[in-house]
This record gives C-alpha cells, sequence and structure tokens, in this order.
C-alpha cells in the first residue's frame, strides 16, 4: 500500500493507556491479515480522538459525538470495509450517548472501541459520564450494562491496557465478529489517565475477569446483567468478553441496505473517483 500521508507519533502522555489500545488495534489488523487499504478508522474527539492518525490504514475524524453514525455510512457506502470505530468515554457516552444506544439497537456489522479513562482529558480533567461522582463513590454510567439491557445487542466487552494479552484476544474477536457478519462489537477499554485521573493501581482489583471463571456463559444475557448488578454493589465491574449473542439483524439478508434504496450507485462512480483523485493531488 502507498502512504498518501505520513504516520504520526502520538502526542499522548507517557503511560497513557491509550498507547494500549493503539498496539492493540494495529497488531490486530496484522494478526487478522486484514489489508491496510480495506480497513478504515475513524476517531472522535479528545485525546482517543487522534488514534487514526497513528495507523496506516485509512482514517476519518469524525465530529464530536458523530464518530458512529459516520462509521454506519462509510459501512453502507463499502460494505467490505472493516471499519472500526474509536473514541473516548466523555464523546462516546455523553454528547454521542444517543448514538451509542441506537447503535446496539440497530446492529451494524461495525466495531467500537472506546478509550475510558473516566475523564475529559484534553479539556483539562473534568469527570466524564462513566466517573465516580467527583471521582469519588461509585461510577454513574456503565456502558455494557446499557448494552445488554437492549436485545439489539451482540457482542459486549470490557478490556484494560494493563492487560494486553487479554485486550488483543478481545480485540480479535470484536474485529471478527462485526467482519463475519454477526453485528455490533462494543469493545470498552479502561485506558487510565495518568495526567487527571491516575487510576492504574486500583483497576485490577476493581476488574473481575469473567475470562477466568469457567462457569461463566457469555452467551447468557440475563446472567450477565446479574453479574454486573451484583459486582457494582461491591464497587467492580466485570472485564473480558461479557456476552456475545446470536445475530438479531444481518445487513447482508437484505438485498440493498435501507439508506441505499433507490440509490444508483454505479451512476456516480466516475464523480466519486474525481473527488477522491482531487485530494491525491
Amino acid at each position: 500500500m502507498t502512504e498518501t500521508f505520513a504516520i504520526r507519533k502520538p502526542i499522548w502522555c507517557a503511560g497513557c493507556g491509550h498507547f494500549g489500545v493503539l498496539a492493540a488495534v494495529d497488531a490486530a489488523l496484522e494478526r487478522l491479515e486484514i489489508p491496510r487499504h480495506d480497513a478504515l478508522v475513524l476517531a472522535g474527539i479528545g485525546c482517543s480522538g487522534t488514534i487514526q492518525n497513528h495507523l496506516p490504514s485509512y482514517g476519518y475524524h469524525a465530529l464530536h459525538g458523530r464518530v458512529l453514525p459516520s462509521a454506519i455510512g462509510a459501512k453502507l457506502a463499502n460494505p467490505d470495509l472493516t471499519v472500526i470505530a474509536a473514541g473516548g468515554d466523555g464523546d462516546g457516552f455523553a454528547i454521542g450517548g444517543g448514538h451509542l444506544l441506537h447503535t446496539f439497537r440497530s446492529n451494524p456489522n461495525v466495531t467500537y472501541v472506546v478509550m475510558n479513562n473516566e475523564t475529559y482529558g484534553l479539556t483539562k480533567g473534568q469527570p466524564s459520564p462513566t466517573a465516580d461522582v467527583g471521582f469519588q463513590g461509585a461510577r454513574e454510567m456503565d456502558p455494557i450494562m446499557m448494552g445488554l439491557s437492549l436485545p439489539g445487542s451482540t457482542f459486549l466487552a470490557r478490556g484494560y491496557s494493563g492487560w494486553p494479552e487479554q485486550l488483543s484476544q478481545l480485540m480479535d474477536a470484536a474485529i471478527n465478529h462485526a467482519g463475519a457478519g454477526q453485528g455490533f462489537a462494543f469493545l470498552e477499554v479502561i485506558s487510565p489517565c495518568v495526567t487527571y485521573n491516575d487510576n492504574y493501581q486500583s483497576w485490577p482489583s476493581t476488574l473481575y475477569d469473567v475470562d477466568e471463571d469457567a462457569s461463566y456463559d457469555p452467551s447468557d444475557r440475563g446472567a450477565a446483567f446479574a453479574l454486573g448488578l451484583q459486582l457494582a454493589q461491591d464497587g467492580r465491574v466485570p472485564a473480558g468478553l461479557i456476552y456475545r449473542g446470536p445475530t438479531v439483524l444481518k445487513e447482508a439478508e437484505e438485498p440493498k441496505p435501507r439508506a441505499l434504496e433507490g440509490i444508483d450507485l454505479a451512476r456516480f462512480k466516475d464523480e466519486y473517483q474525481g473527488v477522491m483523485e482531487s485530494f491525491t493531488g
């Protein structure tokens, strides 16, 4: 693949959890043998919103909170693409929260990786929707529990940048899930902010790794929800592959995505090609 831009070095703080997420995405595309020209990484706003600049694949910087509709639009336009949306907890769960809810419901074949550091690091450390109240007490919002409550969800997982081996396995599983036409793959990654919310030391004891529990069944939605409630009482949250269920909606089963009904893509192919060539000079 011929590079159309120079890969930039991250400007994240030394020790930022996002480095682990970047490495996991990059390695997953390599392990899964996905050609870089067949991959599109879209990012939101915030510290995590530069991740697409550090990967040798196609990238797009979405508007604040709008990374999911942008990703869905890209997948509708080219179903053969491996589409990975990425962003932070503020971008995804605050201004973008409504889009997340309806993406769980509609179950498109895209992967969404959320780097959760429980703070708005780029704007100097305000608490985000998933933060402990004022950085004290219980988490205000758990996106995994929200996903479990919606029957359209098919893949819910939580990783931790401090557990790179498991994170790699979850990243592969998420990309494979969406790539196989099984629906929306949601992967939240606990990615601590060393500058404004450095809680690396507390996460290993806060997370309960369901992948290490031989009795845990990730296909049982009700049991997964019950475990989440039980752990929350002790200030803990589950990690690992929390839920993977049967596909509710398959884009491949429809003759044409509904958003493209009445649109003849071939008719505009030459015009699209001209636009793309104008960007490359």
